[in-house]
């Protein structure tokens, strides 16, 4: 939204192409209207600033500068010529229509999706992401259960176990796999983004308020229940991550929100050639250079793709990203008008100093490889294709499987609806030898961004009806 508006600002035409059914993406859900709900800035964090800029981007729309096409995923981009794109997309809420759009200039900002790790009992009705948990509040009014333990690492923890209790929920407990304390070895970082630590402070102020217990270096090992959740158990971690013996204790709940950080979603940009580079966070992200730009020669990138920053990050990357796009637009090398040349200085120091807290960030909330030994031989790994940890063990120990392209053939692990998305890293983690981390493997490329019905490819391959939108 930031990169559409800064570019229809500056004359150019604009088309944004949107997953979700209206504008805000994944962190600023709003409910839908049948829900009437009449309060939907309760749920978020800086809401003013959504605000404004979704009026800044009806403007522009409703004058013809911004065409803004809801329900359309991009499933593949193909060069048509030199500076030249066209864009295939599935469309509706079902996925079941199609669309074609040509573009000169391409930003690729698809955000991210919830990194799991599994454990036994994760598959129970009752456990949902921690980010699915915030989402079911914002878009439908509607928490996962009454009784909620919060678990996994990351500062997305806090604001989800606030946002629960804020709404009515009980949350005992928030486990978290890491220590807070970690972020002291980053002072510089912590030193130029005061914002950050001044938010910890809220949240864990709000936190403390609602008697919500804080349990650091812990993890939810197990799950309990049949039907569904009934209880966890939370077992102390070591420095590795792996569970300290006869540490382990069970607490009562109907429902657990666990994640571990947030995975870029690479899949477009990788099909479409961009490199990546290793995330502090053990994931993978697009290697950027200052303005933004990819490594393929007209190809752009802001936000979450970038690596794992959050949303005052994207506000700054997206900005940077279109000014670079103007630039190339106009067929200059550097910024025309002192304005927008100090605009942009500006905008590339906000983001070394944030960007330098995300580093620290990753590194600090990293899962350790002995997050393995939460593992029991049938714990499944690949929900969409029910393959166990035992599963995967033996494609490696036994059929000599090294990397996470032969585990997936000789197991089907990745290959169901999600298409890895779910269970992609801890895939990898498990190819590689016991306690070593899959840091440094080359991220995975797929010729479609997102699965696709097969009388889609038809319709393309025979050049059917779907709409030729250029811009």
């Amino acid at each position: 939204m930031t990169a559409a508006v800064t570019a229809a600002d500056h004359g150019l035409a604009v088309t944004v192409l949107d997953a979700a059914a209206a504008t805000g993406g994944q962190y600023y859900r709003s409910p839908a209207p049948a829900l009437g709900a009449t309060r939907p800035q309760a749920l978020h964090h800086d809401w003013a600033a959504y605000e404004k800029l979704a009026g800044r981007f009806e403007r522009h729309r409703r004058a013809g500068r911004i065409r803004h096409f809801t329900w359309h995923q991009v499933w593949a981009v193909e060069a048509t010529g030199e500076n030249a794109w066209m864009l295939h997309a599935v469309t509706g809420p079902e996925g079941t229509g199609r669309a074609a759009t040509g573009a000169r200039n391409l930003l690729v900002a698809t955000g991210s999706h919830e990194r799991q790790l599994p454990f036994p009992g994760w598959t129970l009705p009752g456990v949902v992401g921690a980010a699915g948990a915030q989402a079911m509040l914002k878009s439908s009014l509607v928490v996962p259960g009454r009784r909620i333990v919060v678990a996994g690492s990351g500062p997305l923890l806090q604001a989800v176990a606030a946002s629960l209790v804020k709404a009515g929920a009980d949350v005992p407990l928030l486990v978290e796999a890491a220590g807070y304390g970690a972020y002291a070895k980053a002072p510089h970082a912590l030193a130029v983004n005061p914002g950050k630590l001044a938010e910890g402070a809220r949240y864990g102020a709000a936190l403390l308020r609602h008697r919500v217990r804080v349990l650091t270096h812990s993890a939810v090992t197990a799950v309990h229940g049949n039907d569904r959740v009934r209880g966890v158990t939370v077992s102390r971690l070591d420095g590795d991550w792996r569970p300290v013996p006869g540490s382990g204790r069970q607490y009562d709940c109907d429902a657990l929100a666990v994640g571990h950080g947030l995975v870029p979603q690479l899949e477009l940009a990788t099909a479409l050639g961009c490199a990546t580079r290793d995330g502090t966070d053990g994931t993978h992200a697009l290697l950027l250079d200052e303005q933004l730009r990819t490594t393929v020669p007209g190809v752009w990138a802001a936000g979450e793709v970038g690596g794992i920053g959050g949303a005052q990050l994207a506000f700054v990357e997206g900005e940077l990203a279109a000014l670079s796009v103007i630039r190339h637009a106009r067929g200059a090398d550097a910024p025309t008008g002192r304005g927008r040349y100090g605009r942009t200085r500006a905008l590339l120091r906000t983001r070394h100093r944030m960007r330098a807290f995300a580093g620290a960030m990753g590194a600090v909330h990293r899962p350790g490889s002995g997050w393995r030994g939460w593992l029991a031989e049938d714990t499944e790994v690949c929900r969409c294709e029910e393959v166990t940890a035992g599963g995967i063990r033996r494609a490696v120990d036994e059929l000599g499987a090294g990397d996470t392209r032969t585990v997936k053939l000789l197991t089907r692990s990745g290959m169901g609806w999600c298409q890895g998305r779910t269970c992609g890293f801890a895939v990898r983690e498990l190819a590689c030898p016991e306690g070593v981390s899959a840091a440094g493997a080359t991220a995975d490329r797929r010729p479609f961004a997102c699965p696709v019905p097969l009388s889609t490819l038809a319709e393309a391959a025979d050049g059917g009806a779907g709409g030729d939108r250029r811009s």
